[in-house]
């Protein structure tokens, strides 16, 4: 009887060690940064990131708060920094949109978006919205229109007043030139004017 040979086990190639090496380091680093940042964000005084957004409910708001809430919306939504990224961040919203606008969106997505939507039309995920009573659609879209952000931030609809070398780098790389000679900068406009983004009309 011939007992079974066992292979000799092979060592790792060197291109699989120098591999696993790095990996190793990047695993480690990671490590290390993250207990760092950790270290340092509990003994700071002050929040890390600044927070560019507000809100400041009304009675409508904070009914439909609750009602946004008990709806389930934030199972796709976030909205006073709570929720998921999912869908659309709603934080500072209606800082870009009109109340009418919202409500109008809620009773009536595709039409009032003018394009078609992933979740909020008729027999989708969303699309019970439409079908919600008229009361609360309101207050819904009043607790939505709430939720401001600073000019300036990703959620506002206005750039920052002042002058921004980031921006006007931005602008000079990527903008066509005729651009200038179509649009005004909006930082330069008269006060009162400042959400007007119209075309200026051609010479003839």
């Amino acid at each position: 009887m011939t007992l079974p040979t066992t292979k000799p086990k092979q060592s790792l190639k060197p291109g699989e060690r120098v591999l696993f090496a790095v990996f190793g380091a990047f695993l480690v680093l990671a490590v290390i940064g993250y207990i760092v940042l950790e270290t340092v964000r509990s003994h700071m005084k002050e929040p890390m990131f600044t927070s560019r957004s507000s809100f400041d409910s009304t009675a409508e708001g904070l009914r439909g708060s609750k009602l946004f809430r008990e709806a389930n919306c934030t199972a796709c939504h976030r909205a006073m920094r709570n929720g998921t990224n999912h869908g659309i961040v709603l934080d500072g919203i209606g800082s870009r949109r009109s109340v009418e606008w919202i409500e109008n969106f809620l009773r009536r997505p595709e039409l009032t978006y003018g394009a078609p939507t992933i979740d909020h039309a008729s027999g989708r995920e969303a699309g019970y919205t439409i079908a919600l009573p008229t009361a609360d659609i309101h207050d819904i879209a009043m607790f939505l229109f709430e939720l401001k952000a600073e000019q300036g931030s990703s959620m506002a609809r206005e750039p920052p007043p002042e002058s921004s070398g980031f921006i006007d780098s931005m602008v000079n790389m990527w903008a066509p030139e005729d651009w200038k000679d179509k649009y005004q900068d909006i930082r330069t406009k008269p006060p009162g004017q400042e959400g007007r983004t119209t075309e200026k009309t051609p010479s003839p």
